[in-house]
């Protein structure tokens, strides 16, 4: 879409009920909970929590659309594409409503909502033409058989999402899942239900069969527990912590062995030669920590410059940082809106001080903004070393930390010294110190002279304890399916 859509400053909240077998339902508990505007600290409404009870009714209406002879089994794989695009289009429809509302509940700009509705579109459309193009293979074995396999879907497949990118992650394990032809069930974060819950009006609005997408809001050691241990679940998709995904490999081991997919947290770094753009490479770095005030994954959280330009980095990079205007989310001037809620506000602030207390120089910020809403100042950090807290630990804020380094080869041994890989960012003019380093680094995606381009086409993923599997790409669609052999025996001339 060229064009950003006005925004609806106060959507009016449609849906606040769990979603089950294309119904809205109440929990069985009756339990609800709120959701906060993390602009103002008000809170938005309540919305029934869902819990294992409520899990075990999705995983049987799951099951029943599920079923050998049932519509969702029997829909041919085109017709399942159609549903996709079907279910685009009404994305597109609703743009603007939906973009307000996730900027409404998450305190995400507008227009980084609007783009995020976008890319919701766009995998959608991109995997509703995967659908009839997931196939096997004939195989030429020896003797007298024909062998060939199938992919088929896997089944239940639970799916748990984050509260910073609240649809667009949702999509992006719908929409394969979808295409393979499984049955899901939802469940986004607790910060931020209100997108996925309206969203599944969509889908049944698109003519997806009952009980072939589900969501249940609630919270991680309930509603999630609920779904990572039961037996009736095949697979689980996840993005969030690290923290969280090792509970969630836990307990897939000690209940069925569902297949698991992980998409975890980063220390991403930002290698900076001395040969690069400068002014580029300082914005595209503010960028690549500051987009969604640092509340990215992949955020390119360390900056590792050349000595030889070090000083002149950090003097652009801080008054870049000091120009960065925060304040309402719906403003279109504005660049910087809330933390998501209280406790990731708190561990922001923590860390900070944690970082001053380390001995790095604070060249800006540190302090909240404002005395309304969950507002951090974008906050700049020199002198770090790899030894602080801040040079380690996932911040998931505004707080950029630049590191200093003398040549190539000290600055991937650095770079490469963590326990996370998911992506990594370099700037350079030199084509073949950007194949060097890229090649070198331990992630899963590295941006060259830019950061966070991307394509519902290409895979994303982490190394190392930044998860495994991949999000988007072909590469996604394979642990949604079970491959099956199957082998014939081809009777002789004589017989």
């Amino acid at each position: 879409m060229s064009e950003s859509p006005e925004p609806i400053k106060n959507p009016q909240i449609k849906f606040t009920q769990l979603f089950i077998n294309n119904e809205y339902v109440d929990s069985l508990s009756g339990k609800t909970f709120p959701t906060i505007n993390p602009s103002s600290g008000e809170k938005i409404c309540d919305v029934s929590e869902g819990d294992k009870e409520d899990v075990d009714k999705a995983v049987e209406a799951a099951k029943e659309a599920f079923k050998p002879g049932s519509k969702w089994r029997t829909m041919d794989a085109s017709n399942r594409g159609r549903l996709l695009y079907k279910m685009a289009d009404l994305l597109e429809r609703d743009i603007a409503y939906l973009a307000s509302l996730e900027t409404f509940d998450s305190g995400k700009l507008f227009d980084d909502s609007v783009g995020d509705m976008q890319e919701c579109i766009s995998c959608l459309r991109y995997y509703a033409g995967w659908a009839d193009k997931v196939h096997g293979k004939t195989i030429p074995a020896d003797g007298p058989y024909f062998v060939y396999t199938r992919h088929e879907p896997v089944g239940v497949v639970g799916a748990i999402t984050p509260w910073n990118f609240p649809l667009a992650m949702a999509c992006c394990k719908l929409a394969p899942a979808l295409a393979c032809g499984n049955v899901v069930i939802l469940k986004p974060a607790e910060q931020t239900p209100l997108t996925a819950l309206y969203a599944a009006s969509l889908f049944k609005e698109a003519g997806f069969p009952p009980g072939v997408v589900n969501v249940i809001p609630g919270y991680g050691p309930t509603a999630g527990a609920g779904i990572t241990h039961h037996m009736g679940i095949d697979k689980v998709s996840f993005t969030g912590s690290t923290e969280v995904g090792r509970l969630i490999q836990s307990a897939s081991a000690n209940s069925n062995l569902k297949r698991v997919t992980l998409e975890l947290g980063g220390k991403s770094p930002n290698i900076v030669l001395a040969d690069c753009d400068l002014d580029i490479a300082v914005e595209v770095a503010h960028q690549a920590l500051f987009f969604n005030q640092g509340q990215v994954c992949c955020a390119a959280s360390r900056t590792f410059v050349q000595d030889s330009i070090y000083d002149e980095f950090v003097k652009k990079s801080v008054q870049r940082a000091q120009n960065r205007t925060v304040g309402n989310p719906f403003d279109k001037n504005t660049e910087h809106g809330p933390q998501i809620d209280q406790e990731q506000f708190n561990k922001i602030l923590d860390l900070i001080e944690s970082g001053k207390k380390e001995g790095a120089t604070l060249n800006c910020g540190g302090q909240r903004h404002g005395e309304k809403g969950l507002f951090i100042q974008p906050t700049v950090f020199s002198d770090v070393k790899d030894d602080m807290r801040i040079a380690k630990e996932e911040i998931f804020g505004p707080v950029q930390q630049i590191f200093k380094f003398k040549d190539m080869d000290e600055a991937i041994e650095r770079a490469n010294n963590t326990t996370y890989g998911l992506a990594a960012v370099v700037f350079t003019k030199d084509i073949d110190k950007a194949l060097a380093i890229s090649s070198s680094l331990k992630a899963g995606t590295v941006w060259v002279n830019c950061y966070g381009a991307g394509a519902p086409q290409a895979p994303f993923g982490g190394f190392k304890m930044s998860g495994f599997g991949r999000e988007y790409g072909e590469d996604a669609l394979l642990p949604y399916c079970e491959v099956k052999t199957v082998t014939i025996s081809i009777p002789s001339k004589n017989s």
